[in-house]
């Protein structure tokens, strides 16, 4: 079955290993590691480390200059926090899209030309696009996200009488899969494209530089073993032995 036709519940299960052994190894230099998967990572065995450091998501984000909305309201950003964590969720592997602060990297990158189409072209006349010509719309990321958001609240509320934020983990999951699926009505946007933006969206904050806002404590590169920016690997390119480096992220090249 193409990833198309597959449901959130079964992308998540068929993905549970697409990362795992996935590292690729450079004269030695370990470039990629064990971690879950794309669409939510193995829930089954969370560790007590794994809760604790869940727990301690505000401590992390009061310490991160980072950690200030651009764009969303406080409703919007608690919202988008939710659904990220679903889509990413904390495991025996690492932590999750939320201790990660993937929804302030969303936050930031809507807040950029990336979020308004600064650098796309937006003028009409507008035809409906073909599947084949990807999106068509006048709509920005902005517009997409404000439209996808309040939709996903207000599914929640007409399905289960309760905000998003307030659903258990497998309503939250049954929403996003109709999002998925395409089965909401939305003004404007195709509810699985405003999925399929959210999911990428929070991927790209999992990986992305700290400097963008996600990525917290450079977590998401140290499940992969990813080292990040080093300056070079000339000293140990021809190394034999398999060398597992620190990650260092762009903000350590000042100086340099």
């Amino acid at each position: 079955m193409s990833e198309k036709g597959q449901s959130f519940t079964e992308k998540k299960s068929t993905r549970r290993n697409f990362l795992k052994n996935s590292g690729l190894t450079i004269g030695g230099v370990v470039l990629g590691g064990a971690v879950g998967s794309l669409l939510g990572k193995d829930t089954t065995n969370v560790t007590e480390e794994s809760v604790h450091q869940q727990h301690n998501a505000a401590e992390t984000s009061s310490t991160n200059t980072n950690a200030a909305l651009m764009f969303f309201s406080p409703e919007q950003y608690r919202i988008t926090e939710a659904a990220v964590e679903r889509i990413f969720p904390a495991d025996d592997n690492g932590p999750g899209a939320k201790e990660l602060l993937v929804a302030y990297f969303i936050d930031h990158q809507l807040a950029s030309g990336w979020g308004t189409g600064a650098k796309e072209y937006t003028q009409g006349p507008f035809f409906p696009g073909e599947d084949t010509q990807g999106y068509q719309s006048s709509l920005n990321r902005q517009d997409v996200f404000t439209i996808g958001l309040a939709a996903l609240e207000s599914h929640s509320k007409s399905t289960y009488e309760k905000s998003f934020t307030e659903l258990t983990e497998e309503e939250q999951d049954a929403i996003l899969t109709e999002f998925d699926d395409g089965k909401v009505k939305m003004k404007g946007v195709s509810s699985d494209f405003f999925f399929s933006l959210l999911r990428s969206t929070t991927i790209e904050g999992v990986y992305a530089d700290p400097l963008y806002g996600g990525n917290a404590n450079m977590a998401g590169w140290k499940m992969k073993n990813f080292p990040g920016h080093q300056m070079s690997f000339m000293s140990m390119i021809e190394k034999d032995e398999v060398i597992k480096l620190d990650p260092i992220p762009l903000s350590s090249q000042h100086g340099h």
